[in-house]
């Protein structure tokens, strides 16, 4: 049984965690609305801009020139997966949840004799892969430094997975990462984005309650190969923000439970400390009214 100033020391060690937890707590609150607010506003830009390019690539139907990013190769044989994570820790399944869907992906890739190579975006995401997987990353992205992500680190992981597939290195892009839901809902999320995966939309691309069509100027095949490249960079983007506001959200509950955890468990230890005190206060009165009773 330990000692009194045992109990004493392991209380104080727990008050000083929940101390440190409840502060992350309120620093990841405090970081979430606002990568709330960039990941809820990229939303509608990245959504519109795969309904223009659906649009647009209606008129490559039937083609055998349309671009690769829009067709792809042709094969389906060398799969990327961009795996987009944290870059700390401390914020409960967010980062492995992400992590074991791209497992499970390449597990399944592999299984039917696929090539498979791995692109990691964050810290956390690339120590846990390359647990399993250390032969296929190729390569990492660390923003660690960076306060707020933004274009300029969406752009760098686009231009290498263009490098890449312009140079064919592989067939088809897969983009992992955690879509926002609320503080306790972070969803993993797999989105193809080469060759890009567009749903065509009826009517878009024409005037609202009208037949008449868009004219576009410069063409539209003009257009498309412009915004193609150029969605990559959006994509990524979107997930990095969702990533971001994953993240602070995750992180907010995860410290919230530890918070909650370590004020039960220093509950326990008082009451261990005050039943093991009162035991030592009655022993001592027993031994001091025994005495008395033998003079």
């Amino acid at each position: 049984m330990p000692s009194l100033k045992d109990l004493k020391n392991r209380i104080d060690s727990v008050k000083s965690t929940q101390k440190i937890t409840k502060a992350m707590q309120m620093v990841a609150a405090a970081k979430l609305r606002r990568a709330q607010d960039a990941a809820e506003a990229a939303r509608p830009y990245a959504e519109r801009m795969g309904k223009v390019l659906a649009s647009l690539g209606a008129v490559y139907e039937g083609q055998t020139d349309a671009p690769l990013l829009l067709a792809g190769t042709g094969r389906d044989q060398v799969h990327l997966l961009v795996v987009a994570t944290g870059e700390r820790g401390l914020a409960g399944g967010f980062n492995s949840s992400i992590a074991r869907l791209a497992r499970e992906h390449a597990a399944k890739l592999i299984a039917q004799g696929k090539t498979v190579k791995i692109l990691t975006v964050g810290r956390k995401g690339h120590d846990i892969l390359r647990r399993q997987y250390p032969e296929l990353i190729l390569d990492t992205f660390n923003f660690r430094d960076v306060k707020q992500v933004g274009f300029t680190q969406a752009s760098q992981v686009a231009e290498k997975v263009l490098a890449m597939f312009n140079a064919g290195e592989f067939d088809i892009a897969t983009l992992f990462f955690a879509k926002f839901g609320s503080v306790i809902s972070q969803v993993p999320t797999a989105q193809q984005i080469i060759p890009a995966k567009l749903d065509r939309v009826e009517g878009e691309g024409a005037v609202s309650g009208s037949t008449v069509p868009y004219e576009y100027e410069p063409s539209e095949e003009a257009i498309v190969e412009d915004l193609l490249p150029r969605n990559i960079s959006v994509q990524v983007l979107r997930a990095l923000l969702e990533n971001s506001a994953s993240f602070y959200g995750a992180q907010m509950s995860a410290m919230d439970n530890a918070t909650r955890n370590a004020g039960e468990m220093i509950g326990k230890l008082q009451l261990s400390y005050n039943r093991q005190r009162q035991a030592q206060i009655t022993k001592e009165l027993i031994e001091i009214i025994s005495g008395a009773e033998a003079l």
